[in-house]
């Protein structure tokens, strides 16, 4: 367990803000944790997570510890003809893991290819892409308690898993500290191709026939015609969750904009593409001075660089502002602002 003092968290965070922490602290295994919670000071001071830094927007200078989750490895459990039971270590690179997976034949979340972050984070976010959300493929994972120092077993449904959504982004929040993540993945896929332009974009490539291969190429081919990488612009991926509205709402809006998309995910719901909204609403390609909106893809606010926090939280505000005036919907943040 290594820790700093007084450390700018420029490169631990994927808008590239420097924001400085009283303290940082990398941990690399289970029981770091258990030495860094041993220590009354750090028990008890104000505390932030960190993965990738990839879902965070940070505002000001974090008054408290900072933890630096990078504890690795890929095990597999078990496995029978059909599935296996892989353990991961919720540093590891999500993308790498699923590259992992592809590599090895082991079917499920391939459509999440590309999708920035750690492993530990996938579940607290419930990441989703392309008609696939990590829920699917979830077994279960382990937590360290902080009150009492215990790893605890969370499964599927102790989780509450929801659009963008789980029990540790609001009833488990702050009282646990994920470690590893359990997934059964399938070596006999099933290929979901469904969502978006992913069918569209494998007959571009001339995939004649589906594989894990191929899906997560033309995934990884999709994102990267749409998203900035945070390594030439600062950004964290989609800023904006996408809306559910009610399907009453949704048809006053194809009144009024006939090619306003939308998809059902229940009888009486629609979910709205944020990014549709926010091009309507007049935000795409927006720029003031290092900060803006991206060009290509408005759900993406961007750091051009030395730009600031609390400027970047701003204009988010003035832009779920300016499409609940224009449609009458209210866009909830996915970025963590802090």
């Amino acid at each position: 367990m290594l820790t700093d003092r007084n450390i700018s968290l420029k490169p631990y965070n994927t808008f590239g803000l420097d924001v400085a922490a009283d303290y940082l602290t990398h941990i690399r295994t289970p029981e770091d944790l258990e030495a860094v919670f041993s220590t009354s000071k750090f028990r008890l001071m104000k505390r932030l997570v960190l993965g990738g830094g990839s879902n965070i927007l940070l505002t000001r200078h974090f008054a408290g510890l900072v933890i630096k989750v990078e504890i690795e490895g890929i095990t597999i459990m078990d496995e029978d003809a059909d599935n296996v039971l892989v353990k991961v270590g919720a540093g590891e690179n999500w993308h790498q893991f699923v590259l992992w997976a592809v590599e090895k034949g082991y079917g499920g979340i391939e459509n999440l290819s590309l999708i920035p972050g750690t492993v530990g984070a996938a579940p607290m976010q419930n990441i989703g892409a392309y008609g696939v959300e990590q829920e699917s493929v979830f077994h279960s994972l382990e937590a360290y308690e902080i009150a009492s120092g215990k790893v605890v077993r969370f499964y599927k449904e102790d989780c509450k898993f929801g659009y963008r959504y789980s029990a540790f982004k609001d009833t488990l929040k702050e009282k646990y500290i994920i470690t590893d993540v359990y997934y059964r993945l399938s070596k006999q896929p099933t290929f979901n191709i469904s969502y978006g332009n992913l069918k569209a974009t494998l007959e571009d490539m001339g995939v004649d026939e589906l594989s894990l291969v191929a899906i997560s190429q033309a995934v990884i081919n999709i994102r990267q015609s749409k998203l900035p990488d945070p390594i030439e612009i600062g950004n964290a991926g989609s800023f904006f969750k996408n809306p559910v509205i009610l399907k009453k709402h949704y048809q006053s809006l194809q009144a009024a904009f006939d090619e306003v998309p939308g998809y059902e995910v229940s009888t009486d719901e629609i979910k709205v593409p944020a990014a549709w909204l926010i091009e309507k609403a007049g935000w795409k390609g927006y720029k003031n001075g290092e900060i803006g909106v991206h060009s290509k893809q408005p759900l993406v606010l961007v750091n051009f660089g030395g730009g600031q926090g609390q400027d970047i939280k701003n204009l988010s505000i003035e832009i779920q502002n300016s499409v609940h005036k224009k449609f009458g919907i209210a866009l909830d943040a996915e970025v963590n602002i802090i």
